[in-house]
């Protein structure tokens, strides 16, 4: 039985490398009630800094482990900015991620991808 499960799981495995995407530029992409959005950004480790509609916002970035972390608005301009955001990698691949991301304390999560802007 245990010959049958070993091959099976294999189907299932996740490439998570996610060390490789703490630092860089990256353009990334959400759907929103079936509008997508896109934005780029240039992530430092510990602070990230995203260009969206024509606006640049600042973040300071803390790690959980190696594929999670926390977003705080550096100086957030409405209460909704105010919120921590809660990103987790789920798959990478060479030239990006597929993550999920919710403010702290709810359980409604959105994806998105991310890819390296490869200058």
């Amino acid at each position: 039985m245990l010959l049958i499960v070993l091959p099976l799981s294999s189907c299932y495995e996740v490439n998570r490398d996610c060390k490789a995407f703490k630092t860089g530029h990256f353009h990334s992409k959400v759907t929103l009630d079936k509008r997508v959005l896109e934005s780029t950004f240039i992530r430092y480790d510990t602070l990230q800094v995203e260009f969206f509609n024509g606006k640049i916002d600042s973040s300071s970035v803390r790690w959980i482990n190696d594929c999670e972390m926390i977003f705080k608005t550096i100086n957030p301009k409405n209460r909704a900015e105010k919120k921590d955001i809660h990103i987790k990698i789920l798959s990478t691949s060479e030239t990006g991620y597929s993550f999920e991301y919710g403010y702290v304390g709810t359980t409604i999560k959105q994806k998105g991808v991310a890819t390296s802007n490869l200058d």
